[in-house]
């Protein structure tokens, strides 16, 4: 046995549920023994915590960057679905990921993407078919099946999603999923054929019906979509089927904090301590049988010392034995990964942009601030010389889409909700296929905007060409994370989220909300690259509409 290292506090037993004094005796990286005392104890230690569900994409940093800086909030693990990358560059994407992992402080546990692309009706830059997924699968280091979006092609039988979910549940493997207001027998349906979490619940009935078929549910809260405020009850009557994450976490909130900030809110909404370390930590670790340690003999030597138990504010952070940052800060430097991209899509012109008047009513695509559920509205169009055009007085905008892997006519459709009075906000973290996205108040900054991402390859934009504004943010790798630092990407984010609340959007994320746009699996509409798309009905819809209003 190696040197052994002493670590002595007042230790906090998720297991056993109780606090004890006592000092863990670490060696060979493992806690060896603990020595309880009845000595007085200043430090706390507790098991550190557990992002249950993050696309790290959507923090536009590399894996190893997020690391750097979740560690600091008491993030010792994540467990990853690479699928945004996946949707651009396949399996070289997934390759990326890993391999850039390796150089992260915290270890990130990925999966199989089950949905590249995630709907046969969009373009995406690759695909991944049972071929695909069983090559991955049988790897050690993918540790289970990505979130099943397609829940209608689980629901109808679709002989390709169900060979997808044979594949994990003969190797053993969780199969995580999705299913946005899925109720009755077909959640029934989707529960029978191996789904075994859900982190899409906005409701605290659409959780208890997932739980009482067996799912375990993922309270989210991402820089979008939140739903803690609803579900967090669970915690107290549920804990057994609960886990924390934040899916879905732009740069600056990451810098803010992390599940930290969740342990905290529900200890002071008074949730069971127990039940809520449970909940960022020890479920996780068993429901994906992670290699994380619980404070008990025998276990890798991970966990966090903090202040007290109720900021929860990090001193120490410990891996496998190792202390990894203290109260001085993380002194592992910044690394500047390599770039990979695709991106095959020509300039634009304005005509491209043109919305040919008919005498109809439109279908407007209406978005709800903090949720990635969109509702439907009807409205007659506004109308200048033949085409329609954005509707200020309505807060009626212009949106698109721009097929970024080959040179096609962009998807056009009618969005209220963003609030813009000027100018043009545009992505390319648009999920799930990571085309362009864009939304306006007039087709010249559109078209400025969609250029200027195809110019740069990828990243984010705001266009306001009578005010002289014209910003970007670059984001070399896949269209969807930056080379640089995570305090930079940050900042560069910030300067745009204010531009864009300069040009009125009220929302609190107007980016992250444009970037679900395009993702089809969450109802009621959305936009394709191909159209406009109904996810109630899970199929193509009209723009123009033939019932008046």
């Amino acid at each position: 046995m190696e040197k052994t290292t002493k670590v002595c506090g007042n230790i906090v037993d998720v297991v056993q549920r109780r606090i004890y004094r006592g000092t863990l005796i670490i060696a060979d990286g493992c806690i060896h023994q603990i020595e309880e005392t009845g000595e007085p104890m200043e430090s706390i230690l507790i098991p550190g915590f557990i992002d249950a569900h993050i696309h790290i994409e959507s923090t536009m940093v590399t894996p190893a960057e997020f690391g750097r800086v979740a560690v600091r909030h008491g993030t010792l693990a994540a467990v990853s679905d690479p699928h945004e990358i996946a949707n651009v560059l396949g399996i070289e994407g997934i390759e990326y990921m890993l391999a850039d992992a390796e150089f992260s402080p915290i270890p990130v546990y990925f999966s199989a993407p089950s949905c590249v692309p995630a709907t046969p009706f969009e373009t995406s830059g690759a695909s991944l078919h049972q071929k695909e997924l069983s090559a991955l699968l049988t790897r050690k280091d993918i540790r289970y099946l990505g979130e099943m979006m397609n829940f209608p092609g689980v629901i109808f039988g679709d002989q390709e999603v169900h060979a997808k979910l044979n594949i994990a549940r003969k190797l053993g493997k969780p199969i995580d999923g999705h299913a946005p207001l899925l109720t009755g027998p077909q959640l029934k349906t989707y529960a029978e054929a191996g789904i075994t979490t859900d982190h899409e619940c906005t409701s605290l009935e659409e959780a208890l019906e997932k739980i009482e078929l067996g799912i375990k549910i993922l309270i989210r809260e991402g820089t979008a979509a939140k739903n803690f405020e609803a579900l967090f009850p669970l915690l107290n009557s549920h804990p057994e089927f609960c886990m924390l994450c934040s899916d879905d976490k732009h740069p600056d909130d990451l810098l803010r904090g992390h599940i930290n900030q969740l342990v905290k809110r529900a200890v002071l909404k008074g949730c069971n301590l127990y039940d809520v370390l449970r909940a960022a930590s020890s479920n996780a670790i068993r429901h994906y049988s992670l290699p994380i340690g619980q404070l008990q003999v025998g276990d890798s030597a991970d966990f966090l010392v903090v202040d007290d138990l109720h900021n929860f504010n990090v001193q120490q952070a410990w891996l496998s034995g190792r202390q990894i940052m203290n109260k001085a800060g993380y002194a592992m430097p910044f690394r500047k990964p390599e770039s990979v991209n695709r991106f095959a899509t020509k300039h634009k012109q304005l005509i491209d942009f043109a919305i040919p008047a008919q005498t109809k009513s439109v279908q407007v695509i209406k978005v709800n601030d903090g949720s990635l559920l969109t509702e439907r509205a009807v409205y007659l169009p506004h109308i200048v010389e033949n085409v329609v055009t954005a509707d200020l007085e309505h807060d009626i905008l212009k949106l698109t889409v721009v097929n970024r892997y080959q040179d096609a006519p962009p998807a056009l459709a009618l969005v209220q909700g963003f609030g813009l009075q000027d100018g043009a906000l545009a992505t390319t973290v648009a999920h799930d296929s990571h085309n362009i996205l864009a939304v306006a108040t007039n087709d010249h900054d559109l078209l400025a905007a969609v250029n200027l991402l195809i110019d740069s390859q990828g990243g984010l934009a705001v266009v306001a060409r009578q005010r002289h504004i014209e910003a970007v943010l670059p984001l070399p790798i896949a269209g969807l994370m930056s080379t640089d630092d995570l305090e930079t990407t940050a900042q560069a984010y910030r300067n745009l989220d204010s531009l864009a609340h300069e040009l009125g959007s009220a929302l609190t994320a107007p980016f992250m909300t444009l970037s679900f746009m395009a993702l089809l699996v969450i109802p009621e509409l959305k936009l394709s690259d191909r159209g406009l798309f109904d996810g109630n009905d899970f199929k193509f819809t009209n723009l123009f509409i033939q019932d008046d209003i």
